[in-house]
């Protein structure tokens, strides 16, 4: 199955202040958050983001925050975020049933929103390299039982590539720009 844009939402997971320090490879993995982030709003896929006990991890890294609405960010006691009432009306509000997920940590928050999320119907698609775990490790086990669950495991440029659906328009002519960022 392909993604497209009239369906899609991406969930951003727990990219918080406190933890981002703490995770394998974490510039690389806020930056290609921040690139998603970035092509969503080009193409008007609406944005949620997690915040995990914001009063212990802090809030938002502050690359992201800057880009995202206060309605936007959803704090959360589970690591689910599926589990969240509040969020789980969220997802239903947008209509949209299919899900990228992107953040932090890969083999707890992320795995267990994403497995919540296909047991609930949901087509869920994780973009591995802009999740992280603070150990590759963790993370590389929790990619290998995420697909074997059913989520598809992807590529920032697979979600953006599918989203546009062509080239030759002035959305794929400003997102083509950052590619090689």
């Amino acid at each position: 199955m392909l993604l497209t844009a009239e369906n899609s939402l991406l969930l951003l997971i727990d990219l918080q202040s406190k933890l981002a320090p703490a995770i394998h490879n974490n510039a690389e993995v806020e930056q290609h958050c921040r690139w998603l982030l970035e092509v969503s709003r080009e193409l008007a896929v609406p944005v949620l983001a997690t915040e995990q006990y914001p009063q212990g991890l802090g809030v938002t890294v502050p690359s992201l925050l800057t880009l995202l609405k206060s309605e936007e960010i959803l704090e959360k006691i589970h690591f689910s975020a599926a589990q969240e009432p509040h969020i789980q009306a969220a997802l239903a509000d947008s209509g949209r049933r299919q899900i990228v997920l992107c953040g932090t940590e890969t083999h707890v928050c992320v795995l267990q929103t994403a497995l919540d999320l296909i047991s609930a119907g949901y087509q869920v698609f994780v973009v591995a390299e802009a999740c992280g775990s603070r150990r590759d490790s963790d993370k590389q086990l929790a990619l290998g039982r995420l697909q074997q669950a059913g989520v598809v495991i992807v590529s920032r440029e697979m979600v953006a590539f599918e989203w546009l659906q062509r080239a030759g328009t002035a959305q794929f002519r400003q997102i083509s720009q950052g590619w090689l960022r």
